[in-house]
């Protein structure tokens, strides 16, 4: 049993380790940023946003599907600057991470 407990113990340790020597220069940055993103609280005043449009210019009501349209593409962009991020997080190319966070960040009102 004691024995159990220890190769127990030594496998999260190494796991730990592991996942630590595999960490991009940003990977903190992200796993915040994706908290802040989870922690937020549903609701018109939360969730990423896009740039307005011509028609609110105008002073037009929006429909119910061009408000629709409008989430769809502000939740795609903001997942597409996480995406963007982690990956360049992978690569290890910081400013690339930095510059994408910016981004999320920016969509995502944080």
């Amino acid at each position: 049993m004691v024995r159990l407990r220890f190769l127990a113990l030594a496998t999260a340790c190494l796991v730990g380790i592991t996942m630590t020597a595999q960490a991009g220069p940003c990977t903190k940055e992200i796993i915040q940023v994706q908290n802040r993103i989870r922690r937020a609280a549903p609701g018109p005043s939360t969730g990423p946003t896009g740039t307005q449009t011509i028609g609110a210019q105008l002073h037009h009501q929006p429909t119910p599907g061009s408000v629709e349209t409008a989430e769809t593409r502000a939740r795609a962009d903001g997942q597409a600057a996480l995406e963007r991020a982690r990956q360049a997080d992978a690569a290890g190319d910081a400013d690339a991470c930095a510059k994408a966070l910016g981004e999320a960040r920016a969509l995502y009102g944080l």
